[in-house]
């Protein structure tokens, strides 16, 4: 069975480059040179470490049959040699967002915000996997990270763009936007 935990480690040794650190919505992190991220539930960090956050892959909670079908189609992996720009993005949802259903949650991800459908107008270009660790104990509800070339950075703006301005957002309570280039 493939291992589903994912840790990312902010600190001054890995493969990916940090360029930036913003702040969205809320406190900030420490800054960092250097991102790792190792397929383990790591509980002994590097000396160098800074941070780290933790997560796990898992089904797609809010996606429909036909719209995960279309997702599939089109997916690129992660690792690509072309994809040497990458964003990584923890974010946590308010908690009226957590006391609302599954299908009024479902509402406002899809039918109002067009999360799925505006994703897809992005693929193949920008590649992602979304880690959930709300109920890892962690700081953060999702870690999404996604990789893409260079000459796709201004689609990845855009797409951030058009996500940050839906209803959804509205139920952001913490929100970064770590930006890296891996080296070759």
């Amino acid at each position: 069975m493939t291992n589903r935990h994912f840790t990312f480690i902010g600190g001054d040794t890995g493969p990916w480059r940090v360029r930036e650190i913003r702040s969205i919505i809320g406190p900030s992190i420490a800054p960092v040179s250097r991102l790792e991220i190792r397929n383990e539930n790591v509980s002994v960090l590097p000396t160098n470490a800074r941070w780290s956050f933790r997560g796990v892959t898992s089904n797609q909670r809010y996606t429909q049959r036909s719209e995960l079908n279309s997702l599939l189609a089109i997916q690129p992996t992660l690792g690509r040699q072309e994809a040497t720009c990458a964003a990584f993005i923890p974010l946590t949802k308010t908690a009226n967002w957590w006391e609302l259903t599954q299908e009024e949650r479902r509402d406002i991800f899809e039918a109002r915000s067009s999360h799925i459908a505006t994703g897809l107008r992005y693929l193949p270009a920008i590649a992602r996997r979304l880690h959930h660790c709300r109920d890892l104990g962690e700081p953060f509800d999702f870690l999404t990270w996604f990789e893409f070339a260079p000459s796709d950075s201004a689609a990845f703006d855009d797409l951030l763009d058009k996500l940050r301005g839906t209803e959804e957002w509205d139920y952001v309570d913490r929100e970064l936007e770590i930006r890296l280039t891996r080296d070759d």
